[in-house]
């Protein structure tokens, strides 16, 4: 009987593919899908054709297969690479991070390492997958990595895009058809229209990688079914077949319901996973604060040297330009600042002190006159000089100014620690 094979890809659309998760919020052993990867990884039979560039094709399991995949990806780092030879168990969570960005589980706003800046991405500490000391990036570079992961003879040529292409160069001879990470694509781009063909209904190649009511043994040798059928071709015995695949040709074996119980019983995340994931969560706000905090400071630095430069500019040209310099003497250092004057004449004003800054022991000089009118570079440096930032913030001696900079403050942190509710302080002008 030949399998009719869709020419046409349709994504999926009627059900949420990717993980969704607040930035620091734990991936779970379910929302991964635990139990299924480590079946996925740890099955250890010799089924599939390795072509590693320098090397005889070899027979490999799935995890060897898909991680030199990964190794020798056009994209993957020397650094990475490394980490991967160094540490064999972080290569393994490396694939299992990268076979769910493989399926789309994992999104690319994604990222695995507190240290993240970038305010387009959210950061997911992943416990079960992050037992070793390795940076497993963040999901635009491990989707970068996987598209560039080709076979030696698709380097020139484009690799096939379709379920019925692979199957024409694996019937031709080409073994294996496609790399690994191509051939996932394809299947996941080709779910719905795959499904009447391997699957029973209400089942398609996606819902392996979902919590569903279906073992995730069943499930990962379902997988490996569909890899080795496509991967290695459909007229070869396939090894992962049970007595329902062998009696019912070109479909998958059985997939083996599971009660509410029973499903729940699969995935359950241990109390010291748990753990670190609320201590990476906290390292993580942490960063957030120091890293608000610090690009205050550079802005208000920035600013500040701007509007000397800028406003020294404008000014009359038979008028000396104002010298900024930075005396050092041991731990002091002496600050001697340009005050804008207003307009383009001249006024006579006081002579500016010298501010000095102690590293161990600010000083708190009240040397601007209270106004209601300050601009952003007045406030600026008003803050730099009068507000000690070890004290507490609810401290009475604190003037008006010094009042609302932590006001602004505490409204920066509220927008990062809670996203979807209206922060306490309202924003001040």
């Amino acid at each position: 009987m030949m399998e009719r094979m869709p020419t046409q890809p349709q994504y999926v659309s009627r059900k949420t593919l990717a993980i969704k998760r607040g930035d620091s919020e734990i991936l779970t052993r379910n929302d991964i899908q635990y139990a299924f990867l480590y079946h996925v990884f740890n099955d250890k039979t010799l089924a599939f054709t390795d072509e590693t560039p320098g090397k005889p094709p070899s027979k490999v399991n799935f995890g060897d297969l898909y991680v030199h995949a990964l190794y020798n990806s056009a994209k993957c780092s020397k650094v990475m690479r490394d980490k991967m030879l160094e540490t064999p168990a972080f290569a393994i969570e490396f694939a299992k991070i990268s076979l769910l960005t493989n399926v789309g589980r994992i999104n690319t706003t994604m990222a695995f390492f507190p240290e993240m800046k970038t305010a387009l991405r959210s950061y997911h500490p992943v416990p079960s997958l992050q037992k070793t000391d390795g940076n497993v990036q963040d999901a635009p570079r491990i989707k970068n990595c996987l598209k560039a992961a080709f076979l030696p003879g698709e380097q020139k040529s484009a690799p096939p895009s379709t379920p019925a292409d692979i199957l024409a160069r694996a019937k031709a001879g080409h073994i294996p058809p496609t790399s690994v990470v191509n051939l996932i694509f394809v299947l996941v781009n080709y779910s719905s229209s795959l499904m009447p063909i391997h699957f029973e209904p209400d089942v398609e190649f996606v819902d392996l990688f979902l919590p569903i009511n279906i073992a995730s043994a069943a499930r990962a040798k379902a997988f490996l079914w569909m890899v080795f059928h496509y991967h290695e071709g459909p007229n070869l015995a396939n090894p992962f077949a049970d007595d329902h695949a062998r009696c019912n040709s070109g479909k998958v074996p059985w997939l083996l319901r599971l009660s509410r119980e029973e499903q729940a019983q699969e995935n359950i995340d241990p109390p010291e996973e748990l753990e670190w994931g609320r201590k990476m969560a906290q390292a993580r706000s942490r960063f957030l604060q120091d890293l608000v905090a610090g690009g205050e400071l550079d802005r208000a630095a920035r600013t500040l040297s701007g509007s000397s430069s800028h406003d020294a500019e404008s000014s009359s040209s038979r008028r000396p330009r104002p010298q900024q310099y930075y005396p050092v003497d041991g731990n002091r250092t002496t600050f001697h600042h340009y005050v804008p004057t207003n307009g383009g004449k001249a006024k006579p004003t006081q002579p500016v002190p010298l501010t000095v800054v102690n590293a161990n022991a600010r000083t708190r000089e009240q040397w601007f006159e209270h106004r209601d009118d300050y601009s952003l570079l007045r406030q600026s440096w008003h803050r730099m000089q009068n507000i000690d930032p070890l004290a507490d913030s609810d401290d009475e001696n604190l003037d008006d100014h010094a009042r609302l900079d932590y006001q602004r403050r505490l409204h920066v942190l509220d927008l990062f620690r809670m996203p979807s509710t209206p922060s306490r302080f309202p924003a001040s002008g």
